[in-house]
């Protein structure tokens, strides 16, 4: 190990709350110690991407770009980091390769340092356009392995994927870890495997769903993994990430030291638990997120997905089917080439299981979205589909091979004509936030903009910069 100090990516103002309370945080709740964490000694702070765009407009009325710059301003000194669905950017559909470049070129220009790309189905060709912009626009590329357990996913696939994403350019590899499968030992041998076999930095990210976060990063700090997510303690464990003070406390006097204070730490965690005591008493963090459920080691439901199914059985007064739901998960799963559950595909198989389960009939009932993976509309499947379910659900349509980017046309100015059209918005970024969320988009920018804006001729135009060279 050449550099033997074990660097800590804080994921306090991302995905902590969005883990655990419904990415409900404000930029309000974060200001008063920005100054503080800028100084902790982070290697990076993931603060933006995932489901805090959607979850700025929507909810909470703020302009997600404006949330970027308070933050960057705030915060000069420390790697802002984001995390990115590939051709999915933060949405959930593949967008065009002129939105995709556009959209990374934004946030870079914003104040973003790091890019986490990764795809739902480790489908190479989803993230080659993001990391060619992340790379073209002067950003650190971190291209992520989804990691999960099938017949097809064991060692030898996680390192030749990660072979191919340094060829594609990335600077550090990620092991993407949703849903807290990763044992400890495993990760043991396959950061050592990683470490034999590439040359970038290997950063892990896992949860705290069954357990085992804490010991799973140990036993990766002694197999040498450059970076590891953490998260502050008041949002920390659960569902969420391990918690960052526990690990600097147990590192600290040994060979992968952090060198964070656990002074400064804590003056900053103290800041966080009164938020999260708010948040509580409001309900938006609901305290069974923090409880431990090795079921997801069976499972391989992520602690969102296990939510979103009990809603689902909820409204259909069907709770007392919950476990049928789980044990079709897996089968679904394997029909449909084993992809990893993370979104977009966690909530697609999630559902096509409630219904395969309420309808008595496996697959009388198929989603739009089932339909779309079987055909290939999201990419490559990691397996062979199960050809029987695919004639049930798709009959002859014709199976999408190429890369599903490249069936579409480019799309940006055609977005910003319908935004001139509307009268709605007014930054270059705006067509970009529309793109993703019209009609999200649509309705916080009429609380946001009160007044359209009116060029000097008297016509209420919206730019959008030519990206392509």
């Amino acid at each position: 190990m050449e550099n033997k100090k074990l660097f800590i990516t804080d994921t306090i103002l991302r995905d902590a709350h969005q883990s655990q309370a419904a990415t409900r945080m404000r930029i309000e709740d974060m200001i008063p110690v920005l100054d503080k964490l800028d100084k902790i000694g982070y290697w990076s702070v993931e603060c933006w991407g995932g489901a805090t765009f959607d979850s700025c407009m929507r909810f909470l009325n703020e302009d997600p770009w404006e949330r970027l710059r308070t933050i960057k301003k705030h915060m000069p000194n420390t790697k802002l980091q984001m995390l990115l669905r590939g051709q999915n950017l933060l949405g959930y559909k593949h967008y065009a390769d002129d939105v995709v470049e556009a959209f990374v070129a934004k946030s870079i220009e914003n104040g973003i340092d790091v890019i986490r790309i990764f795809d739902a189905l480790n489908d190479v060709r989803n993230i080659e356009t993001a990391i060619k912009a992340t790379k073209k626009y002067g950003g650190i590329c971190e291209a992520a392995l989804s990691y999960t357990e099938s017949p097809v996913h064991n060692e030898d696939y996680f390192v030749d994927l990660a072979k191919q994403l340094e060829k594609m350019g990335a600077d550090i590899i990620c092991i993407k870890d949703m849903a807290n499968l990763l044992l400890p030992y495993d990760a043991y041998s396959l950061v050592k495997k990683l470490k034999e076999n590439v040359k970038c930095k290997i950063h892990l990210h896992t949860h705290n769903t069954t357990g085992t976060g804490d010991m799973t990063y140990l036993k990766a700090a002694e197999a040498g993994v450059d970076i590891v997510d953490c998260a502050l303690s008041p949002f920390a464990n659960g569902t969420a990430n391990p918690s960052t003070e526990s690990l600097v406390a147990t590192l600290q006097g040994t060979e992968r030291d952090t060198g964070l204070d656990l002074n400064a730490l804590g003056e900053v965690a103290t800041h966080f638990r009164g938020v999260a005591d708010r948040m509580k008493a409001e309900g938006i963090l609901d305290p069974k997120v923090l409880n431990v459920d090795t079921k997801t080691l069976i499972y391989q439901v992520p602690g969102g997905m296990l939510s979103n199914l009990l809603s689902q059985l909820k409204q259909a007064n069907a709770e007392d089917k919950f476990y049928d739901v789980l044990a079709e998960v897996p089968r679904v799963r394997e029909d449909f080439g084993y992809p990893p559950l993370v979104t977009p595909t966690s909530q697609i198989v999630g559902t096509q299981a409630v219904l395969n389960v309420l309808s008595g009939e496996r697959y009388k009932m198929v989603t739009k979205e089932s339909k779309g993976v079987l055909r290939g509309e999201y990419g490559r499947l990691p397996a062979p589909v199960n050809e029987e379910v695919r004639k049930k659900a798709i009959g002859d349509d014709k199976v999408i091979t190429c890369r599903p980017a490249d069936l579409l046309e480019p799309e940006l100015k055609s977005y910003a004509k319908e935004m001139s059209e509307k009268g709605i918005g007014k930054y270059p970024e705006d067509v970009l936030s529309y793109a993703l969320f019209p009609q999200v988009a649509e309705k916080f920018f009429a609380v946001r903009d009160k007044a359209p804006v009116i060029d000097e001729n008297g016509v209420r135009t919206l730019i959008v910069e030519d990206l392509s060279e």
